[in-house]
């Protein structure tokens, strides 16, 4: 009798478990919005030099001949150094020197965005690289954050780090509002992003937790729906908020409205029981089932008790032995290779998924309509999978995907200039792809690794992912020297990784390797089934083949 049993008896997904969990895929939409928010608060408009004469009221417009008299071509962070008399201006006196000197001031194009982080603190020409290392330290944060509240989340039990995540996150989200300066704007960006994983990721355990087993590939899928939405709704805010310090504001203050939750949500009685606290778990259950309108025999609540304590007769034996860590994946030579495979799929997807995300900006056109369309195509993403994925196998479509988002945004090199509509729709084909391939990896992720070792591999491939992430932001600087550049790079990863994933086994109805030595084996056998099942085709066709000849 383990918990799974008494979800059984509950009900896998019953109006308890409905109720608490569409209540925790709402914070999913505040996480995406301060992950993606930085397209918005960093957005780098269209600039030019101050010429000396020009004060900080002046419009971002020239005239024509007056870009070419004041500016060098394709450089707009110097102008020439000559005397800017009426004389000149009006064209009448010709410039006499090809000089330079580097800007001082900028005037910013206020049509698009009224104002940015950027903007404010000039973070434009030998300064371009401070936004980029912004938005790489507020991943960074993300990767803190998920092992900071993961830790916590095991420890002190899923409600109080979800409730202690929460609240720092509204602090430093106004915070990083009110920032004075660069630094403390960005260490206050950096706290938000840690704390994303402790809302977003310990939300999404509890809520897992709680439902069964033939409804967790639906209860994933959907909230990570909730955060597309999220991604959508951050548009919405940017087309009516202009000043990004209102934004960042606006962004933030959702997130009041879950702290009503500390009376809603319970804690997880899986966690409970896990921990010995029974009395407090059954308390929990004893309410899901009068809200389910079931009964739940007093046997049931017997046998949770004895596995209780031999859980913990379990745990006392297995603190003598050494922990397992991410070396016993690497010491085996079959189980290497996976492991070296399902981290570069890892750094793969999450790279190329904040790069495209954060790279709407680039692809021209109306930047507030690209960003809407890149987070609306995570819906058919996300719904691809809940009908696929238990049908056509996790490598089929980790594969599949990948290599169509490789192809898609690869074609954008041959696509002529003229025809943005085209880049942009390459973009976002390659954006749907990524979006069911990063799915996918979760799920395929847990089923490669043995269970000795499944919290180790997947905590690894999780820190893996984030630095993928952390150098996203540095794609959107590459697209500044050519637009498409930061597509090709995404595309020959998503291509070159989609390919290397045809080399993991399959796992769909395959038994999950428990033990090391599993793990090792695992793919060996399917790999010499699938070389003789290919041969024996091969020798039949050969046979009709020759039989042809004959007659």
């Amino acid at each position: 009798m383990g918990y799974d049993d008494v979800i059984t008896h509950l009900g896998e997904f019953g109006r308890y478990q409905k109720r608490i969990y569409y209540l925790l895929c709402l914070p999913a939409i505040v996480c995406a919005f301060h992950k993606l928010a930085g397209v918005f608060l960093l957005a780098k408009p269209d600039f030019r030099c101050a010429l000396p004469f020009e004060n900080d009221e002046s419009r971002y417009e020239l005239a024509p001949h007056l870009w070419n008299l004041s500016y060098p071509q394709g450089d707009s962070c110097s102008y020439y150094d000559v005397e800017y008399s009426e004389e000149f201006l009006n064209g009448s006196i010709p410039r006499s020197s090809n000089r330079t000197t580097a800007c001082s001031r900028y005037i910013y194009d206020q049509s698009k965005y009224l104002n940015s982080a950027v903007t404010e603190w000039d973070m434009v020409c030998n300064r371009s690289l401070l936004s980029a290392t912004s938005d790489s330290l507020f991943m960074l944060g993300v990767l803190l954050g998920s092992f900071i509240f993961g830790q916590m989340s095991d420890k002190l039990g899923r409600k109080p780090t979800f409730f202690a995540s929460l609240v720092i996150q509204l602090i430093f989200g106004v915070l990083a509002a009110v920032s004075p300066e660069y630094f403390s704007y960005t260490i206050s960006r950096m706290i938000v992003g840690a704390t994303t994983s402790g809302v977003f990721l310990v939300a999404y355990v509890i809520a897992l937790e709680m439902v069964g087993s033939s409804y967790r590939l639906f209860a994933g899928v959907a909230m990570q729906m909730f955060f597309s939405v999220g991604f959508m709704l951050t548009a919405g805010f940017a087309y009516f908020i202009h000043d990004w310090r209102w934004l960042q504001i606006a962004l933030t203050l959702p997130g009041l409205l879950f702290i009503c939750y500390y009376w809603i949500i319970p804690e997880s009685a899986r966690w409970l029981l896990l921990k010995g606290r029974k009395d407090e778990a059954f308390v929990i259950i004893k309410k899901a089932a009068k809200e389910n309108r079931v009964e739940i025999p007093s046997e049931v609540y017997e046998q949770l008790v004895d596995e209780v304590a031999e859980k913990k007769k379990q745990d006392e034996l297995t603190a003598s032995q050494p922990a397992a860590t991410v070396f016993d994946l690497l010491r085996y030579p079959n189980l290497r290779r996976k492991t070296l495979l399902i981290f570069f799929d890892w750094f793969v997807n999450s790279g190329v998924y904040y790069g495209l995300s954060w790279n709407t900006n680039n692809l021209g056109g109306n930047q507030l309509i690209n960003f809407m369309i890149s987070g609306a195509v995570e819906i058919p993403g996300y719904v691809l999978l809940l009908f696929t994925l238990n049908r056509w196998g996790r490598r089929s479509i980790l594969c599949g995907t990948m290599m169509i988002a490789g192809v898609s945004l690869l074609a954008t090199i041959f696509v002529p200039s003229d025809m943005n509509w085209l880049i942009i729709a390459c973009a976002m084909i390659g954006k749907l792809a990524i979006t069911s391939s990063y799915g996918t990896i979760y799920i395929f992720s847990a089923e490669q690794f043995p269970t000795v070792v499944r919290n180790v591999g997947l905590g690894a491939s999780s820190m893996v992912a984030r630095v993928g992430g952390i150098l996203a932001p540095y794609l959107k600087l590459l697209g500044e020297i050519w637009r498409p550049l930061p597509l090709i790079i995404c595309g020959a990863l998503s291509l070159t990784a989609g390919l290397m994933s045809l080399l993991l086994p399959e796992t769909l109805n395959k038994p999950m390797p428990e033990t090391i030595e599993d793990g090792e084996n695992f793919g060996k056998k399917q790999a010499s089934e699938e070389t003789a099942e290919e041969g024996e085709v091969a020798t039949q066709e050969l046979r009709g083949m020759l039989d042809a000849k004959s007659s």
